[in-house]
């Protein structure tokens, strides 16, 4: 099953994220070598949210994920949400209909 992890991000985020970006950076690349973390990233023009897209049998490593991640804990992201994603179409779906 596919989980979005959806960051609601400060107007200030591109400001103040450099501070935290490298632990931020290697938690995420951490996350997808063991293969919960398949691709992340922020959303531009304007940067104020960003979409995480986690595979596994359930939410928890997408949960673990935020509540670990430098960006959370020092305030940088509003408030986060974990959604289930029922994937249907392309290679990677979880639950292909053709």
């Amino acid at each position: 099953m596919h989980y979005l992890l959806i960051y609601d991000l400060e107007p200030d985020y591109l400001e103040r994220r450099g501070e935290f970006r490298t632990e931020h950076l290697a938690l995420a690349w951490e996350a997808a070598k063991s293969g919960s973390l398949v691709l992340g990233g922020a959303l531009q023009e304007p940067a104020d949210k960003a979409i995480l897209l986690f595979e596994g049998d359930s939410p928890e490593s997408a949960e673990k994920f935020a509540e670990n991640d430098p960006y959370v804990k020092n305030g940088l992201v509003k408030s986060w949400e974990v959604r289930p994603w029922m994937t249907v179409v392309g290679d990677q779906a979880s639950s292909p209909v053709k």
